[in-house]
């Protein structure tokens, strides 16, 4: 049974950080890994996507520059380091697990289809 299960995030003041850490259980073949938010009144937006087995990453040019994705060297769990937060990174975020595409994609359609979602954590930057 697939399990996702995320910790970490709060509230900051803008230019600070925050890391958001999802554990992921219970796959018998590759998978991939992305973090997503939703701010209220907004449309979901995909922030970042991994594939821990190919080391392809996908990032949103919203925050290309502030943000990094990445995993344990060891343990199935999954980090998104926020950086340089501002306002607009205000959020519910969410990660989620499932399997890429089975026919050739770039590394931003990895995600298109996560089949497995974790419970959701409100980041509040805010001064």
């Amino acid at each position: 049974q697939v399990q996702v299960v995320e910790s970490g995030g709060g509230s900051v003041q803008p230019g600070g950080s925050l890391r958001l850490s999802c554990e992921v259980s219970g796959f018998t073949r590759d998978y991939v890994v992305g973090w997503f938010r939703q701010a209220p009144g907004k449309e979901r937006e995909r922030v970042s996507c991994i594939n821990p087995n190919d080391g392809r990453t996908y990032m949103a040019d919203s925050v290309k520059e502030r943000f990094a994705i990445s995993k344990h060297n060891t343990q199935n769990t999954f980090y998104l380091q926020m950086n340089s937060m501002k306002p607009e990174d205000t959020a519910v975020y969410f990660c989620a697990a499932g399997y890429p595409p089975t026919t050739p994609h770039s590394a931003q359609a990895m995600c298109v289809a996560l089949g497995y979602w974790g419970q959701g954590s409100q980041d509040t930057v805010s001064s």
